[in-house]
């Protein structure tokens, strides 16, 4: 029974011809049996009867058309004298097509049309009967043309109808392309930060290393010794790079809990290790530390030591050969001040002046991104007297 509902609701014109044809055959059975209708109107009510049902059998795939041929039927009726019959039940059906699948121009005129089609039948087929009065000829029009008003409200419900539920299926689908589109920058925000950590990872670590290297190549042989302390150096730097690598990664898992090893971010706390490490590896670094240490955020913390890494990483790259440097962390009551210096010879103008881009396509950008995460400003140029300055400002609202 399913399968016989869902072919029909596939197939609606045949459903509408299956109608036009009862529709057709209770016209030849008026035509036939009525004994009062004239010889002519016979004759002139079988195309009418005719059209009538085509209006039926079509009306789902051009309802406009079918409305005028209906109005066209109609005034003939009147003009011919064919006096109503079972085929004006097609005038309904098509008002209440036009209502719902029609324009709008189609709907106004079947309405107009079905308003004025119960009177103008009363005035040209006035009742004849003796029961017949004034009263009962008015309230006889008043219920046809009533009958044709619900045909059209009930179509015009329809298409408010449809109008409703497709509005619903809109937004939900606009949601959807938002929730999309949320999801899509969500995943490029975590892959940007994700790289931006990477690049400070693998690129402090890996300059330490080849230092070292470089290192214990030169002095191998006259020393070995300290080339066994710079093998150690470099083995150290690359299992902490691995770790924080296998962070970084695991963070890619989504929804995994099971194994891994969790590795917690660095922090402020952390900074006199990295500056040891960058003075092991033949850089010295200045460490001073102003003001009452506190409590900071997480995004703060992280940021941070991010800076300084990237900061000490850059002046490796670009200070050149007997450069030192000196970090100041600042405490403030609403601030982390950072203050990164180097007596190098400094990095190129274009590596700041056009965004801070370096070999790996991340550098000051990378810093100036964090900062902007935490609300915070970077000043990054030469320094009065040579090398290179990194000044950040870090707000502390929202930390502990």
């Amino acid at each position: 029974m399913q399968r016989v509902y869902d072919f029909f609701r596939r197939h609606p014109t045949w459903v509408d011809s299956f109608w036009a044809a009862v529709l057709l055959v209770s016209c030849a059975l008026w035509i036939t049996v009525d004994d009062s209708l004239p010889r002519p109107q016979q004759i002139v009510a079988v195309p009418l009867s005719v059209a009538l049902a085509a209006v039926v059998a079509l009306r789902r795939r051009a309802p406009e058309r079918l409305l005028l041929v209906a109005v066209a039927v109609g005034l003939l009726q009147l003009a011919l004298d064919v006096q109503p019959n079972p085929g004006n039940l097609a005038f309904l059906v098509i008002i209440y097509t036009c209502a719902s699948n029609g324009a709008r121009w189609s709907s106004r005129l079947a309405l107009v049309g079905g308003l004025a089609a119960a009177p103008a039948s009363m005035l040209r087929w006035p009742p004849h009967s003796e029961y017949s009065t004034v009263w009962t000829t008015l309230l006889q029009t008043f219920f046809l043309t009533v009958i044709y008003a619900l045909s059209w409200v009930i179509g015009d419900r329809l298409r408010t109808r449809r109008a409703y539920y497709a509005e619903l299926e809109e937004r939900a689908a606009r949601l959807h392309r938002e929730r999309e589109a949320q999801s899509k920058a969500a995943v490029a925000a975590e892959r940007a930060r994700i790289a931006r950590e990477l690049h400070d990872v693998v690129a402090h670590n890996v300059s330490v290393m080849v230092v070292q290297a470089d290192g214990a190549a030169y002095v191998l042989d006259g020393a070995p010794d300290q080339a066994k302390q710079a093998l150690t150096t470099i083995s150290t730097t690359g299992r902490q790079a691995l770790a924080e690598m296998r962070r970084l990664l695991g963070l890619l898992r989504a929804g995994d809990d099971a194994g891994g090893e969790y590795v917690p971010q660095p922090g402020v706390d952390q900074l006199a290790d990295l500056i040891d490490q960058v003075r092991g590896a033949g850089l010295p670094v200045r460490f001073e530390v102003a003001g009452q240490a506190r409590p900071l955020s997480s995004g703060v913390e992280l940021t941070a030591y991010r800076i300084v890494q990237e900061a000490l990483t850059n002046v490796r790259k670009h200070g050149g050969d007997g450069a030192s440097a000196s970090v100041l962390l600042g405490f403030g009551d609403a601030a982390l001040d950072l203050l990164i210096e180097d007596d190098g010879r400094g990095a190129r103008q274009e590596l700041y002046a056009q965004g801070g881009r370096d070999g790996l396509g991340q550098g000051l950008i990378g810093m100036r991104e964090r900062i902007g995460m935490v609300g915070g400003t970077l000043t990054a140029g030469p320094r009065p007297g040579g090398g290179f300055r990194i000044s950040a400002v870090l707000p502390l609202r929202g930390a502990g």
